[in-house]
């Protein structure tokens, strides 16, 4: 399989290239977009514009091929573009913008998508356009064909079909076209019989204005009969048979040249019949996505209905044009048959027994009892009724709920977007719903979490919660819950607590409270499926994202009342990330995996699919971004975030064996330079030791699961990664940069950058060239002396302290390589914290004594900790 190209949507009408994988051979169309993408994006992206739509292509680039296109489109139907060449101003098309916003599928950076946006890209496309075609040495018609074969300027006849509401026939036709005045640089519209006396005997003239009407005359014997009578010059009445036959044959002439002009409820299908059901009209008394909801159906025409007896009488007119309520509504037999058949099915299925939540999603999904393969998407159309709208208006609007306290003994105040969050995930879990939280990165999703279980838990005392995440993650949500709430009774069911294998179902139930576990442990004991929880969380959700992983099958049988998975990335990689996900916190809603596939299937011919996709997933999502400007007046500009990892048994067993070698030699040790230099030298190997065992003992494997940070760093270069973001990642010790790039290249995919002492100082400038170029480079690992000062690195929007340098002059110095004048976007800083170590207790220390850390200079670096007692040292270093 060829890798593919992707495309970022960037702020302020910019895009990203880059590749899904790195080791496959692409396709050598996208390797020329590729290439003409690094030399001038707009120019590749009106390249991309000129080209026929590829299925083979990634669902982003074909979206991006949507926009350029539609401008080309645009482009090659304007009146005289021979003629004004690189004055052309392609107007901007509001229908067309909502149409791409609306279709717009599941991208990376798909939020900044905006109005805005697409104007700004139209204005430099346009510009682009105007550039090359000043510096074509040819026509335009040449310049089109040269660019795809299949291009033709259009004619400067127009056909135009309108409603006579006055005449004797019901329509009337008019044959135009277009004069251009370089006087008044504009063209003008006039009826064709003004074109015999404009150029009188000038016969080749007359043909060469007349070529696409005698073209689309060869396609269409009613344009071949009004040619020949000459009648193609005067205005005409039509019939609504003649009427119903041009607008058939539409696609015909313009394929001529001829550009069209035609009522806009045929183009939009306005009077199509369709079947229209109301759910939810009335309202219950409980309600869940199982509850059976009130049902009323109907056979819609636009904003009217007429009965089941009138579309059957439909059926025994001839197909065409007919008049129904003061509309013309096209008569298609077969459409009306299988719209007579949906109405009939959907009347016997549930009219009596009333459908669910779950089953009217699937039915607007393309899903569900009423389709079969014949059925076609627009021929029904579901409805919430006014009590399911009020209660869908909670859900879309989280601003209008009521706020939620989470108690007198959370100590927190939460930002507002944060108490919003609240109050929807208190909505949803009194509604029976469950819940995605996917807020990004550093919103803080965790403290909305905790702040939701503190409300609960005063509401009733047995509460019983479950929280599922990967290992690397305990430290976090224990050290959250001691912070935010430490009222809040919490368990931690795993090994590497000691009183875990006391805790069993027996007793949660006699007890309750908050239990923390992992995926894997999740998969082992099965006790814990054994228990109904009254909240089941996933954190990290995209865990889950394959359903046919063990870990996915465990957690979706565990019973619950109430779900709720978190997560930056609630698709990846593809729409089945998202349906997992659905499957885990609404099971149904979305259908079951087949008919899930199916409807993806369709989404490459028909993109209003993801309109629907969105409209019903949306009141069970949860997202805000950085970069919205309602979240943004809300954020600090940096947002700084303590982040645990965990001692893995390989890392713990060479630990506790240096506190012992440390507590024996310091009984030894003279209290002169050789104790500081022992102790020194020890905090070093503890620094080691924490980063990575392989550090400490000189080995080269560096496997991920012996050390808690890389495995915590793998979790959050996911989320950059799935954004197309870039990281600074900073660490005092070179000999683990190399092993640090190696470990992150295969986790991106691409490879990245390091900077140490020993890089030259002139190949320095070159490296932050290429970090804050064009092409994708998602990470630079620095040692801190060597790019802690001096250098401009706003391309990324990430900073990971792998390993603390405990003076935050020094780590904050770093930071600032990102933080800084042309950094756009809000900038989170991550310090890794190995829990229960030195790493914690003295960070600890920091934050108790801030003397402390003004006493602290850059050149001491830790010398401080030498003046400590040996009692002092041992209980600094020991685990706890």
């Amino acid at each position: 399989m060829k890798r593919k190209l992707i495309v970022i949507i960037e702020q302020e009408a910019g895009y990203i290239f880059d590749w899904d994988e790195e080791s496959e051979q692409p396709d050598s169309f996208c390797e020329e977009l590729f290439l003409r993408y690094k030399k001038d994006p707009l120019a590749a992206l009106l390249f991309l514009g000129f080209q026929n739509n590829n299925s083979e292509w990634s669902e982003s680039l074909r979206y991006l091929w949507s926009i350029a296109s539609s401008f080309v489109y645009l482009l090659t139907k304007m009146d005289e573009l021979e003629s004004r060449r690189e004055k052309v101003l392609v107007d901007e098309d509001a229908e067309t913008f909502e149409s791409l916003i609306k279709s717009a599928p599941f991208i990376c950076g798909s939020e900044n998508l905006s109005l805005k946006w697409l104007s700004n890209l139209w204005i430099n496309l346009n510009h682009t356009f105007c550039t090359q075609i000043k510096a074509f040495n040819g026509a335009v018609s040449d310049y089109l064909h040269q660019n795809n074969p299949a291009l033709h300027l259009p004619g400067r006849v127009y056909f135009h079909l309108v409603e006579n509401k006055s005449g004797e026939e019901p329509f009337a036709f008019l044959a135009t076209y277009t004069t251009y005045s370089s006087q008044k640089a504009k063209s003008r519209h006039l009826p064709l019989k003004n074109a015999l006396e404009e150029y009188g005997d000038n016969t080749r003239k007359m043909l060469e204005l007349l070529s696409t009407v005698n073209k689309a005359s060869e396609k269409s014997s009613l344009i071949a009969e009004v040619v020949q009578s000459g009648e193609i010059f005067y205005p005409l009445n039509f019939s609504a048979v003649d009427a119903y036959t041009f607008l058939k044959e539409v696609s015909l002439y313009e394929e001529s040249g001829v550009i069209c002009r035609i009522p806009d409820w045929y183009r939009k299908k306005q009077n199509s019949l369709s079947v229209a059901i109301t759910v939810g009209d009335k309202k219950e008394s409980y309600f869940s996505q199982d509850t059976l909801l009130s049902f009323d159906i109907s056979i819609s025409l636009g904003a009217d209905t007429i009965s089941v007896k009138q579309a059957k009488q439909l059926l025994s007119e001839a197909e065409g044009l007919t008049m129904i309520k003061n509309r013309w509504v096209e008569v298609d037999h077969q459409r009306l048959k299988e719209v007579i058949k949906l109405y009939e099915k959907a009347e016997s299925e549930y009219v009596n027994s009333g459908i669910t939540l779950s089953e009217a999603i699937r039915i607007q999904l393309n899903e569900g009892k009423l389709f079969t393969k014949t059925s076609d998407s627009d021929e029904i159309e579901v409805n919430n009724g006014t009590w399911l709208t009020e209660i869908m208006a909670g859900l879309t609007r989280p601003e209008t709920l009521p706020d939620i306290d989470a108690g007198n003994n959370f100590n927190a105040v939460l930002r507002e977007y944060q108490l919003k969050g609240l109050n929807w995930l208190h909505y949803l879990n009194l509604i029976g719903l469950g819940a995605c939280l996917a807020d990004d990165m550093g919103l803080g999703k965790t403290i909305q979490v905790i702040a939701h279980l503190n409300h609960l838990s005063l509401k009733q005392k047995k509460h019983k919660s479950l929280i599922v995440i990967p290992a690397s993650l305990i430290g976090n949500w224990v050290n959250e819950i001691k912070r935010f709430a430490p009222n809040l009774r919490y368990h931690v069911v795993h090994p590497s607590n000691a009183s875990a294998s006391s805790i069993d179902d027996v007793y949660v139930k006699k007890n309750g409270g908050v239990y923390i576990t992992t995926y894997a442990i999740l998969v082992r004991n099965k006790w814990l499926s054994q228990i109904t929880w009254d909240y089941l969380i996933l954190d990290e959700a995209q865990a889950i994202k394959n359903p046919n992983t063990k870990q996915a099958k465990a957690v979706k049988v565990v019973p619950a009342s109430y779900r709720l998975a978190l997560t930056g990335t609630p698709v990846e990689n593809s729409l089945m990330d998202l349906w997992s996900i659905f499957d885990f916190i609404n099971p149904g809603l979305l259908g079951n995996s087949k008919e899930f596939i199916s409807f993806t299937k369709s989404l490459s011919d028909n993109p209003e699919g993801y309109t629907r996709l969105k409209k019903i997933i949306s009141p069970f999502i949860l997202r805000r971004l950085k970069t919205d400007t309602k979240i943004i007046s809300d954020l600090p500009e940096k947002i700084e975030m303590k982040t645990y990892s965990h001692l893995t048994p390989k890392q713990a067993l060479l630990y506790q064996n240096l506190v012992q070698s440390l507590r024996n030699a310091l009984g030894s040790a003279d209290d002169g330079i050789s104790r500081k230099g022992l102790i020194l030298a020890s905090i070093m190997k503890f620094k080691q030791i924490c980063n990575h065992p392989d550090q400490y003992t000189g080995q080269d494997n560096y496997s991920e699961t012996d050390s808690g940070k890389f495995e915590r760093l793998r979790e959050i270069c996911e989320t950059i990664k799935a954004k197309r973001e870039r990281v600074l990642i900073f660490t005092q010790f070179k000999e683990i940069t190399e092993h640090l790039s190696d470990y992150l290249a295969r986790l991106f995919g691409h490879s990245g950058l390091v900077l140490h002492g020993g890089v030259a100082v002139k190949k320095r400038k070159d490296l932050v060239e290429a970090f804050q170029g064009r092409e994708y480079v998602p990470y630079m690992i620095l040692s801190i002396k060597a790019g802690g000062t001096g250098l401009n690195l706003t391309a990324a929007n990430h900073v990971i302290h792998f390993d603390r340098w405990w003076n935050p002059a020094v780590e904050n110095q770093a930071t600032d390589r990102v933080f800084r004048i042309g950094q756009k976007k809000n900038v989170i800083v991550h310090k890794f914290i190995t829990a229960g170590t030195i790493e914690e207790k003295i960070d600890l220390m920091i934050d108790d004594k801030m003397k402390l850390v003004n006493d602290i200079l850059p050149e001491k670096q830790e010398n401080w900790l030498t003046e400590m007692s040996n009692d002092e040292i041992m209980q600094l270093v020991s685990l706890v």
